[in-house]
C-alpha cells in the first residue's frame, strides 16, 4: 500500500481513491450466469423418485442442448407435512457454455415431458432483469397512426404495362416497358445496391445488397420498408407468400465484429451462417449453421430452405414450423446420405390441383451407399408418411423437377455406363395425382444438360448431347467448347391404351442450345445458346402452332410444333419472360460477358426485335413479378372465349396510341421548324440592323423585274368504275 501524504489529504470522501483496495480482495468467480438456466415446471417427485427425474432430465437437456458442468445439476428439496422430502417443481441447470445454455432456451421452452407435464425454460439473467421490473403498471405511449404506400399500386396502371428493373454502373433503375418505344422511367437511384437486385416472388419487395444486410424497398415513392442485420450477405431466398427471408453469408456471424446495439443476435447465433427472417416484423427468427460434410465440399446449394426445411448434407433433413421455428416431430428425419431435396410447388388443399394428399409434399434423394441403391423418396409433411419411393442404380446424380402444379416429379438420373467411363441419363416420372403413385421410367442414350416442365402442362422438353467435348474443362484462358445438342418435347398420351404414358413429340437434331426458356403461359418456348463465344442462337417455338389449313382428325403427334423465328444476340447471357408471356428480354451482362456489346433486346412471343439499347457497363435486368391472378377458372374461361371481343378494345387502343405517339411526333416536328424559322428571322433583323449601323445595307437588284409562274398540278383522288347493263 503506497504511504500517505497528510499534507495533500482529500477534502471529500467521494475523492478517495479505493482502487488498490479493490484490486487486493477483488473476488474472481469462475461461475458465469449466461451458463445457467433455471427449468419450471418439472414433476415434484420424492427422494426415492428424485435419482431416476434427475437421469431423465440430464439425458433430455444434454441431448437437446449441450454438456452440463459437472456438479451443475441442483434440483431444491423441501420437507413436506408428512415430513417426506419432495421437489418444488423447478431446478438449476449449469452449462458448459453459453450456447448451451442459449440452445437450452430455444429447443426446450415448451416441451411436454408427458401428457400433463410441460417445462418452461429461462435464462438465469432473464429471470434476475423480469424480478427487477417495476410492478407499477405504466401505459405505454401509442404512437399515431401513420398509413403507409401501397405495395402493390403498380398492379393499377391504366394500360396494365410491366415494371423491370435495370441495373447499370452504379445505378438501378426502375422502367415501365412500352413495347417498341424507349422504355418510361421511373425511379432511379445511384450506389442502391453494392452487387445485385433481386424480386420478391410476387413484386412487392425490391432488395438491394449491402456490406452489412439486406434491405428491401416498395410503394410508389420505393422508400425502405425494412431492413436486415447481416455482414457479408450473398444470397437471399424469399418463401412464396413473401412472409418470410432466408439469408446466406460465407463469413460466419461474429459478435465481436458486430457494434454492441442496433443487431438482432445473440451467442446463439455466433459463428452461424444461415438466418430466417419475418419480413412484416423484421425479427430473426432463428439462424443455422452451415454444414458441410467434407473439407472437399465447398458449394452451397441454393436455394437452401423451402417452407423452412433444411439438409444436412450425408445426415439428415430437418422441417421446421413457422413461426415458431420448432421441428416438425420434435425431431429431425433421419436419412444416411441424404444429397438434396425439393418440395412440391402445389399448395395444401388447393381446389384446383387434384393431389390425392392434403399435405405438403417433398421428395428428397439419398446416392449408392454400399450394397444399398440410390433411391428418391416422396413424403407428406407434417405427418412424415412416405408416398412413393424409388430404387436406383449405377446412379451418379439425380436432379429433383417439380410441376409447378405440383401433380408430377420427374427426376433425371445420370448413370454410369457399364465401363463407368461414360454417363447417360433416364428420366423417372412420379405420377402426384394418381392412385399410389405411379412411376414411369424414359430411357434417354445420352447425358442431358436441360430438362423443363411446360407450366401448366403435361408436357416438357430437355436437351441432350452426344458431343465428344461434353464433360471436358476447356484449356487455361481458353473459352468453353460450344456442344452440339438435340432438343426433344415430350407429351403425355393419357389414352387407356396399353402403351400410354409419355412419348416423344418432336427431335430437332443438330443444335447449339443449352437453354430452355418456357413462357409462364405455357404454348411457346425460347431455345437459346447462352454465354458461348461463338454462337448467340435465339430460336423461338410455338408448341400449340395451328396452320389454317390443317386437317385436325390425321394431324400427326409433333405438327404443331412450329419454329416462329430464329434471332440473334451477340453475347447474349441471360433471356427471361415478363409475367404476362408476351414479350422476352435477352440481355448481354459485363458480368457473363467481357467482349460483347452490353445492353439488353425486347422481343414479343413470335420472335420479332421490339427494342434494342447498347448500355456502357449493363449488369442486369429483371422483371417485376406478378402476384396470382384473382380471377376463378370459369372467369378465365370466359375470357378465352370472347377473346376476339376484348383484341378488338386492344386494337383500338393501340392505334389511338399510335396516332397519340404520330401526333406528338408531328407535333415536335413543326415545333422545331417553328423555332428555326423564328430564330432565322431574328438572325437577320440583328444583321440588318447591325450593317445599318455600320452604313452597308444591301442592295437590292430586282427593281420589279422578278415574274410569278404558277404551276399546277392535278392527282387523281379516287377512281371507281361501275358497269350498267
Amino acid at each position: 500500500m503506497p504511504s500517505v501524504d497528510w499534507k495533500n489529504l482529500p477534502e471529500n470522501e467521494e475523492d478517495i481513491n479505493f482502487d488498490d483496495i479493490y484490486e487486493k480482495h477483488k473476488v474472481v468467480s469462475d461461475s458465469d450466469f449466461d451458463h445457467i438456466v433455471v427449468v419450471d415446471g418439472a414433476p415434484i417427485v420424492d427422494e426415492a423418485k428424485e435419482e431416476k427425474l434427475v437421469a431423465v432430465l440430464t439425458k433430455l437437456f444434454t441431448k437437446g442442448a449441450g454438456e452440463i458442468k459437472e456438479n451443475g445439476f441442483w434440483m431444491p428439496m423441501t420437507t413436506n407435512e408428512e415430513g417426506k422430502k419432495t421437489s418444488l417443481g423447478y431446478l438449476f441447470i449449469e452449462f458448459k457454455s453459453a450456447e448451451s445454455a442459449h440452445a437450452a432456451v430455444k429447443n426446450l421452452d415448451g416441451h411436454k415431458l408427458s401428457k400433463t407435464v410441460t417445462l418452461s425454460v429461462n435464462k438465469f439473467t432473464d429471470v434476475e432483469k423480469y424480478t427487477d421490473m417495476n410492478e407499477q403498471y405504466v401505459e405505454p405511449e401509442i404512437e399515431p397512426y401513420t398509413p403507409k404506400e401501397h405495395l402493390k399500386s403498380y398492379l393499377m396502371d391504366p394500360q396494365a404495362r410491366d415494371q423491370f428493373v435495370m441495373y447499370k454502373g452504379d445505378d438501378v433503375s426502375i422502367f415501365w416497358n412500352r413495347k417498341t418505344e424507349s422504355p418510361e422511367h421511373v425511379y432511379s437511384r445511384t450506389n442502391w445496391t453494392e452487387t445485385y437486385v433481386q424480386w420478391s416472388p410476387k413484386g412487392s419487395y425490391l432488395a438491394t445488397f449491402h456490406t452489412q444486410g439486406i434491405a428491401l424497398w416498395g410503394g410508389p415513392s420505393w422508400n425502405k420498408i425494412v431492413r436486415f442485420v447481416h455482414p457479408g450477405v450473398k444470397l437471399i431466398d424469399f418463401s412464396p407468400n413473401e412472409r418470410y427471408l432466408v439469408t446466406w453469408s460465407n463469413e460466419p456471424i461474429s459478435l465481436a465484429r458486430l457494434p454492441e446495439t442496433g443487431h438482432p443476435y445473440s451467442d446463439y447465433d455466433e459463428g452461424n451462417q444461415v438466418v430466417v427472417w419475418d419480413i412484416k416484423t423484421g425479427d430473426l427468427l432463428r439462424s443455422f449453421p452451415l454444414v458441410q460434410t467434407s473439407e472437399e465440399q465447398k458449394t452451397v446449394r441454393w436455394p437452401m430452405f423451402k417452407y423452412f426445411a433444411r439438409v444436412v448434407p450425408g445426415q439428415q433433413l430437418s422441417v421446421y414450423e413457422a413461426p415458431s421455428m420448432g421441428l416438425v416431430g420434435k425431431k429431425s428425419i433421419k436419412s444416411p446420405g441424404i444429397v438434396d431435396f425439393e418440395w412440391s410447388p402445389a399448395k395444401s388443399g388447393a381446389s384446383d390441383v387434384k393431389v390425392p394428399n392434403k399435405e405438403d409434399i417433398l421428395a428428397y434423394w439419398t446416392p449408392e451407399i454400399g450394397n444399398q441403391p440410390a433411391r428418391v423418396v416422396m413424403m407428406s409433411i407434417p405427418s412424415k408418411e412416405i408416398l412413393a419411393t424409388k430404387n436406383l442404380f449405377n446412379v451418379s446424380e439425380c436432379k429433383l423437377y417439380w410441376q409447378n402444379l405440383g401433380q408430377f416429379l420427374a427426376v433425371k438420373v445420370d448413370r454410369y455406363t457399364k465401363t463407368k467411363k461414360s454417363t447417360f441419363a433416364n428420366i423417372e416420372i412420379f405420377r402426384v395425382n394418381q392412385k399410389n403413385i405411379p412411376v414411369e421410367t424414359i430411357e434417354m442414350k445420352d447425358p442431358m444438360i436441360a430438362f423443363a416442365w411446360e407450366p401448366y402442362g403435361t408436357r416438357f422438353a430437355c436437351i441432350t448431347t452426344n458431343d465428344p467435348n461434353f464433360g471436358t474443362a476447356p484449356a487455361n484462358g481458353q473459352a468453353a467448347v460450344t456442344l452440339k445438342t438435340d432438343v426433344q418435347f415430350f407429351y403425355l398420351d393419357d389414352s387407356k391404351k396399353a402403351n400410354a404414358g409419355f412419348k416423344l413429340m418432336m427431335s430437332i437434331p443438330k443444335k447449339t442450345s443449352n437453354y430452355l426458356f418456357w413462357s409462364p403461359r405455357g404454348h411457346h418456348i425460347v431455345l437459346a445458346t447462352l454465354r458461348s463465344s461463338s454462337v448467340s442462337d435465339l430460336e423461338f417455338y410455338d408448341i400449340d402452332f395451328e396452320p389454317l389449313s390443317s386437317d385436325k382428325k390425321n394431324k400427326k403427334v409433333g405438327s404443331t410444333i412450329q419454329l416462329l423465328a430464329t434471332q440473334e444476340h451477340y453475347g447474349v447471357s441471360d433471356v427471361e419472360w415478363d409475367p404476362t408471356g408476351r414479350y422476352v428480354v435477352t440481355a448481354a451482362s459485363m458480368w457473363r460477358q467481357s467482349s460483347a456489346d452490353h445492353g439488353f433486346c425486347i422481343w414479343d412471343f413470335k420472335g420479332q426485335l421490339l427494342f434494342k439499347q447498347n448500355i456502357e457497363n449493363f449488369k442486369q435486368l429483371l422483371w417485376r413479378p406478378r402476384p396470382p391472378s384473382l380471377l376463378s377458372q370459369e372467369e378465365k374461361k370466359k375470357i378465352k372465349k370472347n377473346l376476339r371481343q376484348y383484341s378488338k378494345q386492344f386494337e383500338e387502343e393501340d392505334l389511338a396510341m399510335g396516332d397519340a405517339n404520330a401526333a406528338k411526333l408531328r407535333a415536335e416536328r413543326r415545333k422545331a421548324v417553328e423555332e428555326w424559322y423564328a430564330w432565322r428571322k431574328a438572325t437577320e433583323r440583328q444583321l440588318e440592323e447591325e450593317r445599318k449601323a455600320m452604313g452597308k445595307e444591301l442592295q437590292t437588284t430586282d427593281e420589279g423585274k422578278s415574274e410569278v409562274v404558277e404551276e399546277w398540278v392535278e392527282e387523281v383522288i379516287e377512281e371507281h368504275e361501275e358497269i350498267v347493263g
